[in-house]
């Protein structure tokens, strides 16, 4: 595994994970773990299911997606081409990571410590080890894809060949409605952050916490990606409920890293300027926002509700 794969591949975990602050003697806390009940409501319209943010005489049309689907996920684009006529903006998740190790000296010492000469497995026992070995050789890997110290890094590693096997990823519907923005001219609105600095953090992950990564990470291979096909599928079809079914997989274990609590209210924090931003503009615009950190405690609607803003869940005219 090469350094830029290796590096990649724990950006773009973390990156997806609405995470909290390493805590050794109790389990992270999730801030994505309790949602707002009565934003959780299935469409009314046909396709996957719309939130409205207004004030005065601006719309701004959010569109809550998956954090994993299949590629090339099928969806009634119906009403996203409707709303997409006419649109001031299109406000998209953040996507292009820029992690910059020469300019983090501890993003590049974390990764040195995270690097092993011999294949991770190697320091497992038992049936530690079996489980292991049967969760690589089911994703199509041999062991020294593994040469990794640390379990959380491992865990990643795992979880990230297990979704490239099974066709899982985590950057679909976004890809598609880019491309149809762009394509209608519409502006399109997406951050990206460095990771470096966080990524400097992830040696200092408490081994427990990174072994409970692993472990979940172990148990989504072994289940297989049955629940997010039919997370995906309800999605499609405005089940909200059903569609957060598989939203919390492996993902959630990474709130032991240390940092990752600021990142996810950074992100959720520039999310809500952004709608805000457009919110001041007459007329319409669109925005994506991945489904958990949408309609959580704390979350994005949650925040703009607060704000003073009138939210609209999809079940209301």
């Amino acid at each position: 595994m090469t350094r830029t794969v290796f590096v990649a591949s724990l950006a773009l975990a973390l990156t997806l994970s609405s995470a909290a602050r390493a805590q050794v003697d109790l389990q992270p806390v999730d801030p994505d773990a309790t949602l707002v009940e009565e934003l959780v409501v299935t469409a009314r319209l046909p396709g996957p299911a719309w939130w409205r943010v207004m004030d005065g005489d601006t719309t701004v049309y959010v569109l809550g997606t998956p954090s994993i689907a299949p590629k090339r996920q099928a969806w009634n684009t119906v009403i996203f081409d409707r709303r997409l006529q006419g649109a001031t903006q299109v406000i998209l998740p953040f996507n292009g990571l820029k992690v910059r190790l020469a300019g983090a000296p501890g993003a590049a010492f974390s990764y040195l410590r995270l690097k092993s000469s011999k294949p991770f497995e190697e320091g497992l026992e038992g049936a530690a080890r079996s489980r292991f070995v049967a969760a690589r050789t089911k994703v199509g890997q041999p062991a020294d894809h593994y040469k990794i110290r640390h379990p959380l890094a491992a865990g990643l590693t795992l979880i990230n060949d297990y979704r490239d096997k099974t066709g899982l990823t985590t950057t679909d519907p976004t890809k598609l409605i880019a491309y149809l923005a762009r394509r209608s001219k519409v502006r399109v609105v997406q951050r990206a952050y460095d990771l470096g600095p966080l990524l400097g953090q992830i040696a200092k992950t408490p081994q427990s916490a990174g072994q409970t990564c692993l472990d979940e990470a172990i148990q989504d291979v072994e289940e297989g990606p049955g629940g997010v096909l039919a997370a995906s599928r309800a999605w499609a079809d405005g089940d909200v409920m059903g569609a957060l079914a598989a939203e919390r997989t492996y993902e959630r274990c990474l709130a032991a890293t240390p940092g990752a609590l600021a990142f996810d209210g950074r992100v959720k924090g520039d999310m809500v300027a952004d709608i805000t931003a457009a919110l001041k503009t007459p007329g319409h615009a669109i925005a994506v926002v991945q489904l958990r950190p949408l309609l959580s405690q704390g979350g994005v609607l949650d925040r703009l509700r607060s704000a003073g803003f009138v939210v609209k869940t999809p079940g209301e005219d």
